[in-house]
């Protein structure tokens, strides 16, 4: 697999930056340099259950098989008191069936020139592929990156949950220098999403077309912008009790102030209690008229191998939950299909898990969970909206043998809701991944 293209350039790209500093030291560099090449192969399946729907709503379902490509190289930091270093990815998505009507997974990048505008199906590109860079400097436990960004904080989450990740242009700020305390500050100007092979403005996610959501653009703005920003913090003010504040900045779309406080409580041998609570409070900024606040609550209690969760999510104000286009919003009822973020609803979660590991089979996790909302504020004379979600997840990872660590995952849902504009769905995904240490 060395010898592909994508895998050529990110080789070349990195010798080039180890080149360009031969006065410092390149021992630790090269050291505690990472490089893997994933391998996901992933199948998709959308069924809209609406057979009409094919000349009245558009496609009755949408269905993808593709094959991902993704090598990744993580550099060590030079020596010295500022150290350099540098991360890169080379992506590469290919398609193995569908697209020709049943696009629009988000597997794939979309291809125009093969969509049926008078039967309303969408057609995918065969393949699609870019590259990945990220300089870093390190001073102490303070680390700057810049350029292609992956992020998974409360403010803002890169999704991973297709064929190839979601990137984003800027900076990125990290510090550890205070014990038990992590700083974070970030500034994004481009985002490259999952089915895309170029950076593109960030977009505002969860403005309607209906009422659901209730959120709204001032006259003549599109949800559009070049700046997000955040800055934030968590705290582990004891082993088992962690409290984090974010505050967020989409460009004249809105801010935000985000909090979490996660506990853990001991209680018998492999028992526990985990207590996670979620509060958020978005404000417009400018050219919207987001006005939301979000709470969330979730309890688990674990015995061995077995999890038992409860989970509460409650909007209040004018909209619903407002969050960047693509990302994964911070909800505790943000699942497979749905986010149960919208004005005034609430929402209550049911999960199991369990672990196999427990029973002696190692590599085998189930997960299952079921949510209801209700009272969705959908204007006036209108009755209140109402969504059910059921999800199941099932993976294996094999643990030795020819085929270690060779992962498959089954991921099962059924969606209903009675908001307007929005399809019913019962989803398949099917996800085949293997990961090959390089360095």
């Amino acid at each position: 697999m060395l010898k592909t293209p994508i895998a050529r350039a990110v080789a070349l790209a990195t010798l080039g930056a180890s080149l360009t500093i031969p006065t410092m030291a390149h021992a630790e560099f090269i050291k505690d340099s990472k490089a893997g090449l994933e391998l996901r192969n992933f199948y998709y399946n959308n069924d809209f259950r609406d057979p009409a729907s094919a000349t009245s709503r558009g496609q009755s379902k949408q269905e993808e098989w593709a094959q991902g490509f993704l090598l990744r190289f993580e550099s060590g930091f030079t020596e010295g008191t500022v150290g350099f270093g540098l991360d890169a990815m080379g992506l590469l998505g290919v398609k193995l069936d569908g697209g020709g009507g049943s696009g629009g997974t988000g597997l794939l990048p979309a291809d125009l020139s093969s969509v049926n505008a008078a039967q309303r199906k969408a057609g995918s590109q065969d393949d699609y592929s870019h590259i990945t860079y990220a300089a870093k400097a390190r001073i102490s436990k303070s680390t700057l990156k810049v350029g292609d960004l992956q992020l998974k904080n409360m403010a803002i989450a890169s999704s991973d949950s297709r064929l190839l990740p979601q990137t984003f242009q800027g900076g990125q700020l990290n510090s550890m220098e205070i014990a038990g305390l992590t700083l974070d500050a970030g500034y994004l100007n481009r985002v490259n999403n999952r089915d895309s092979t170029n950076n593109q403005d960030i977009i505002l996610s969860n403005v309607s077309g209906t009422n659901a959501s209730g959120i709204r653009m001032n006259s003549g703005r599109q949800n559009l912008t070049d700046e997000f920003q955040f800055v934030g913090g968590t705290y582990k003010v004891m082993d088992n009790l962690t409290a984090a504040y974010y505050y967020s900045n989409l460009e004249e779309m809105y801010k935000q102030h985000s909090f979490n406080v996660v506990h853990v409580l001991p209680l018998a041998d492999k028992q526990s209690l985990k207590t996670d609570l979620r509060y958020a409070r978005s404000k417009d900024d400018g050219s919207t008229n987001i006005d939301n606040k979000a709470f969330g609550a979730m309890v688990t209690y674990a015995l061995s191998g077995h999890s038992f969760g409860l989970g509460y999510q409650q909007m209040n104000g004018d909209t619903g939950f407002a969050y960047v286009g693509g990302t994964d919003p911070f909800l505790v009822n943000y699942v497979q299909v749905g986010h149960f973020g919208n004005r005034e609803e609430k929402s209550w979660q049911a999960r199991y898990d369990f672990n196999f590991a427990s029973v002696g089979i190692p590599g085998l996790t189930f997960m299952t969970r079921y949510l209801t909302g209700d009272n969705i504020e959908l204007g006036a004379g209108v009755a209140e909206g109402k969504e059910w979600e059921r999800n199941t997840d099932i993976a294996y990872v094999f643990q030795n043998g020819a085929l270690k660590n060779l992962g498959i995952r089954w991921r099962n849902a059924t969606m209903r809701t009675n908001l307007p504009g929005v399809r019913d769905v019962d989803q398949n995904r099917l996800i085949v991944s293997y990961t090959l240490p390089l360095m």
